[in-house]
């Protein structure tokens, strides 16, 4: 047996990309306050690079979060708590930075996709894993771009969604949002949840038995940062806007 992998415990690496992923986000959250909030020029940034780095980042995160959901056992509990961590953002975002207004954000949709995945888990579970990645992939690729009207993929427009489903707040967090909706960091039920089902059933796809290798672990620091992503998330924002500030005060 190799040494070097532990047949127990947590799954060691996934839990070190997804530390890796939040502080991509951290990251990434920075430079959009010193652009948006202190001036910095950077098009890199607003561009290709930028818009890179921002959906990579979420893309993995999402994968992984449904990827985990078989990991654990309190599905609806633990999509209560996140879902309730994103209101408080929002709230937080509304009475003290308006200009930076966050609604339906990343934690509202994982809590909204934790709840709907451990309510129909009974339905998913009996999607065999390889019908379950196609359809979800074929449902993600066609409202990819749902938000900016239209049916497609990355610019790939398959037909224009109806103008009326674009109505209110209701609809905004199904990925419908008015044209008064606005948000600094927009993640909605769809076409997300459809990534989210993708790497659940890619857990069934690979299947427990060949997951032993995930156990390894590379860099411990990262692994406890994906242990504690909920609480670090909510601290990260708070926190580096207080350091930008103070360096302002300092500079």
């Amino acid at each position: 047996m190799n040494r070097s992998i532990p047949t127990g415990g947590r799954y060691a690496l996934l839990d070190e990309l997804r530390g890796l992923c939040l502080i991509s986000m951290m990251v990434y959250h920075a430079m959009w306050d010193l652009i948006f909030l202190f001036g910095l020029s950077a098009d890199w940034f607003l561009g290709l690079p930028g818009y890179l780095w921002q959906q990579i980042t979420s893309w993995i995160f999402i994968l992984l979060s449904g990827f985990c959901v078989h990991l654990g056992h309190r599905t609806l509990r633990r999509g209560a708590e996140v879902f309730g961590a994103g209101l408080l953002v929002t709230l937080v975002t509304w009475a003290l930075m308006p200009s930076d207004l966050v609604v339906f954000g990343v934690l509202t949709f994982l809590g909204s996709a934790m709840l709907l995945t451990g309510l129909l888990r009974p339905v998913l579970d009996k999607v065999p894993a390889p019908a379950g990645l196609a359809i979800c992939g074929v449902l993600f690729f066609l409202t990819r771009d749902i938000n900016q009207g239209f049916f497609g993929f990355e610019g790939i427009t398959l037909a224009a969604v109806p103008s009326g489903w674009y109505a209110n707040f209701g609809t905004a967090f199904l990925g419908f949002p008015h044209l008064e909706f606005y948000s600094t960091d927009y993640f909605s039920l769809f076409p997300w949840l459809f990534l989210y089902w993708i790497g659940f059933f890619l857990h069934k796809a690979v299947g427990r038995d060949r997951m032993d290798p995930l156990r390894r672990s590379v860099c411990p620091p990262l692994g406890w940062a994906g242990r504690h992503s909920l609480l670090l998330y909510l601290l990260h924002q708070p926190v580096i806007y207080g350091l930008m500030m103070a360096g302002t005060f300092l500079l």
